[in-house]
């Protein structure tokens, strides 16, 4: 079936089966109505929590041979504290962010500090070490987040500009879901691959995040011991929602290209 990117979304409670589908009509920048974007990190939290656990694997060995991507907004605090822990726990694992462009946060709600995603972490630190603001972003957590970051990679990454090809995809909220979905419908894939997009929803604070980290860690750990992930992964997804009392989305499809056409086949999109 050649489609051309999708257009509608219709979700429905729990208890019901229905197609996830992807609204053209969002603002990539991510700032819709009603959703808390990365410029809303909560100063008060915690500037401490932070995954700092020990490797796991062997040096240049990976758990599994799925490849996995994690995906916030920004790819700055929700994603690369998943993509830190994974990394550590020895999966194969990238990150990014699907905005339009990289917002932080600033002294007030309404002046983010705004860069591209070409911006490196080490770039970006010196405006948060100037003498007036240092003890502030330190105290919010901010300038341990982007020393965390910059040693995990040099500069943030967007999912759109980003061309490699993945097993699992992990959305940290469901704007970021259809975005993806709505990125992947356009791209295809020269190998006629299998992709499972799963969003785990995690509020954009600190905190958060690095729970939301240690609840991705044993998602992708349960799909990664199964003897078929694809067979078994609404089975996990169950036992995951029931484990965490937590509501996951799930879209499973594969991609081609042929020429100038996509081929995009989405098999049992559903919400858990």
């Amino acid at each position: 079936m050649i489609m051309s990117p999708i257009t509608n979304v219709k979700r429905s409670p729990l208890s019901q089966n229905t197609v996830l589908t992807v609204n053209n009509n969002d603002n990539n920048n991510g700032n819709s109505p009603g959703k808390r974007s990365s410029q809303e990190l909560e100063p008060e939290r915690s500037s401490k929590r932070v995954c700092r656990l020990s490797p796991t694997q062997s040096k240049g060995k990976f758990v599994s041979d799925l490849k996995i991507a994690v995906v916030c907004s920004s790819n700055q605090n929700r994603s690369m504290e998943a993509h830190n822990l994974l990394k550590k726990r020895g999966f194969k694992v990238e990150s990014f962010g699907t905005g339009s462009c990289v917002k932080l946060p600033g002294a007030t709600i309404d002046k983010p500090n705004v860069y591209s995603f070409n911006t490196s972490y080490d770039e970006q630190i010196p405006r948060f070490k100037r003498k007036k603001d240092q003890v502030f972003y330190t105290q919010n957590g901010l300038l341990n987040m982007l020393d965390r970051n910059r040693r995990i990679k040099p500069k943030p990454e967007r999912f759109q500009d980003n061309r490699d090809e993945f097993d699992l995809v992990i959305t940290c909220q469901e704007r970021v879901f259809d975005q993806v979905l709505e990125d992947l419908s356009e791209r295809g894939s020269s190998t006629c691959k299998m992709v499972h997009v799963i969003n785990v929803e995690i509020r954009d604070n600190h905190d958060d995040a690095t729970l939301g980290a240690f609840v991705i860690h044993e998602l992708v750990k349960a799909i990664c011991s199964a003897s078929d992930h694809e067979a078994e992964m609404e089975e996990i997804l169950e036992k995951m929602e029931k484990k965490k009392n937590q509501r996951f989305l799930l879209f499973s499809c594969v991609l081609l290209r042929i020429g100038r056409h996509v081929i995009f086949t989405s098999l049992k999109p559903k919400k858990f």
